[in-house]
């Protein structure tokens, strides 16, 4: 399994831009559940609006390439 090294937007895991499988693959979370605790946190936020979390996050995670995929087996212990 593939893991990035650095918090990048996915390759993978893309529906739109790739930013909540990025966020998954970083962490070794299922993308689901990263998307549904994000649709969940959003609906719930009144003051912070997630639309505009993730755009700002479109705009600031570069894009992953092959690079910037590790093997997970490296960061077992």
């Amino acid at each position: 399994m593939a893991k990035l090294i650095k918090l990048h937007r996915s390759q993978n895991h893309r529906m739109i831009a790739g930013v909540m499988g990025g966020i998954a693959e970083y962490l070794g979370w299922s993308p689901t559940m990263v998307r549904l605790a994000f649709v969940i946190i959003s609906c719930a936020s009144a003051a912070v609006p997630g639309i505009l979390i993730y755009l700002v996050l479109w705009l600031m995670m570069p894009n992953a390439t092959p690079a910037s995929y590790a093997d997970y087996g490296v960061y077992r212990s």
